[in-house]
């Protein structure tokens, strides 16, 4: 009999201990889920102990303590969206694991924001301000504060939505907003703004196009040959050394442009002779990892490895240089006016000033990136290292050309338009393409795996089209970040200046 209570009592025993399990698993999973916030407030609160030291003993001590820990805020959210773009081809084409990749960018950001990141800035971004519409010094700290506040905001939630934005737009949106609400819309330089609506379409559609362009090239010239590793040795060099001239001359313009002046002239001339002497490099390099490779798409793979891991450090240390201002920018402005009492159109930018910057750009992409990284790599299309490479390339040498004909772009634009034109190119190179369709016939069904799930309509469906989702998205996100960043600091300057100024 007590043998067989105990039987009877043992099952709800079970059910309880059950629960409990669950519940320290639920426990865990929330738990897991705030390590990299906890992590990240904790650098908040290091940067504005560090900022104290510095400043402390200044003129508008509080104030810049405040705006400091913003700034890092604001730094942390260009790591966790803005970077993401620049490592995200090498990642999804596998050239890169993730943890890798993330590295990489961490350290070449850091590198790019503290060595180029330009020890002047401009104190109103893109000139969108005039500086003697702005009635006095504390009007203009409540009118950086709220736009480096607004954009912040707007570009977490951007990140937390999935979407890849400009964060040099959101800047831009947050001075327009507190601009107008400080001083009315006269203040505003309307044809800048112009020019920044207009690369809301060229940037993603020259992306798209020359990264299209570059794919079109691959699969004409290498993928759909009969010997594809002869004429690799052929044409993958002189990809190699445009990817090379073109970085350069990206990091010349965007990086080094920052310390030194170089015309674009000189400009495109060190892209060529890095071009040359790339391609002397490469070929026999190409040719020496080719031996021994079988006439197949997957050991195409292996040629365009190292030039996808060269790509991601390269636009880092370029966008650490370039992107950082628009962190360190409006923080550096509101440490001019508070401890000098002046409004400037340049200010120098204490290397305090850039060192959080630098790091908190790192400390967002390694806590937050990877779900960006994720996205715009693997989700929107399928990438393989020769789509990669594509848009990889397409990112720098678009903003060459574009700069070359003072049309305004945006390197985060750029970069998923890119992911962009290759997924629609493929769609419609798939369908259309009579030397594709020959090249398998020819083969009498002698093809890679990957060739395969291209002739299946279903697989192709499944993994191969862009996910038009995500494009409705991205392209929705990009339309509204300077009205909802510029309605968001003029609502935020208001506040600010109706409790303090």
């Amino acid at each position: 009999m007590a043998n067989s209570q105990a039987r009877l009592g043992k099952p709800t025993l079970d059910k309880d201990l059950d629960k409990l399990t669950r519940v320290e698993e639920a426990a865990h999973f929330v738990s897991k889920g705030l390590v990299a916030p906890g992590i990240g407030l904790i650098f908040l609160v290091l940067v504005t102990l560090f900022a104290g030291v510095y400043v402390i003993d200044r003129p508008g001590a509080v104030i810049v303590i405040a705006a400091t820990a913003i700034g890092a805020y604001m730094a942390m959210n260009i790591g966790a969206n803005d970077v993401t773009n620049n490592i995200s081809p090498a990642v999804g084409s596998r050239a890169l694991t993730m943890t890798g990749a993330l590295i990489i960018a961490a350290i070449f950001e850091t590198l790019g924001a503290i060595i180029a990141g330009g020890d002047v800035v401009d104190t109103i971004s893109k000139g969108i301000i005039a500086p003697d519409a702005v009635p006095s010094p504390t009007i203009f700290i409540w009118v950086m504060m709220g736009a480096l506040l607004s954009s912040a905001l707007w570009v977490n939630l951007a990140t937390w939505l999935g979407a890849p934005v400009s964060t040099t737009h959101a800047i831009v949106g947050g001075v327009i907003g507190a601009g107008i609400a400080a001083s009315g819309t006269a203040s505003v330089d309307w044809t800048a703004i112009t020019a920044i609506a207009a690369s809301w379409v060229i940037s993603p559609l020259l992306g798209g196009i020359v990264a299209a362009a570059f794919l079109a090239f691959i699969k004409e010239f290498i993928i759909y040959r009969d010997d594809k590793i002869v004429a690799a040795r052929t044409w993958v060099p002189v990809l190699i050394a445009v990817m090379t001239g073109s970085f350069l001359a990206y990091l010349v313009l965007k990086g080094l442009g920052n310390l030194i002046s170089i015309g674009m002239p000189l400009t495109f001339a060190i892209g060529i002779v890095a071009s040359g002497i790339a391609y002397a490099v490469a070929v026999p390099l190409v040719r020496r990892q080719s031996e021994g490779l079988e006439n197949r798409n997957q050991s195409l793979r292996k040629l365009f490895r190292i030039p996808l891991i060269f790509s991601a450090a390269l636009l880092s240390f370029a966008h650490g240089a370039n992107d950082v201002a628009n962190a360190i920018g409006p923080l550096a402005a509101i440490v001019h006016a508070a401890q000098e009492a002046d409004i400037s159109a340049q200010v120098d930018v204490p290397f305090w000033v850039m060192l959080i910057g630098g790091l908190g750009i790192s400390v967002g992409l390694l806590l937050f990136g990877p779900r960006l990284v994720a996205l715009v790599g693997e989700q929107i299309t399928k990438l393989n290292p020769m789509r990669a490479f594509c848009v990889a390339l397409s990112a720098g040498l678009t903003v060459i050309v574009a700069s070359a004909f003072g049309l305004p772009v945006s390197s985060t634009h750029i970069a998923v338009g890119a992911v962009f034109g290759v997924g629609f190119f493929r769609e419609w190179y798939t369908r259309k393409s009579k030397r594709r369709q020959d090249y398998i016939r020819r083969r009498n069904g002698k093809v890679d795996p990957e060739e395969v799930e291209e002739r299946n309509p279903d697989e192709m469906r499944r993994r191969y089209l862009v996910r038009r989702s995500h494009f409705m998205t991205i392209v929705a996100a990009w339309i509204i970040t300077v009205p909802a960043a510029a309605g968001l600091s003029a609502a935020l300057f208001l506040l600010l200046n109706g409790l303090f100024g």
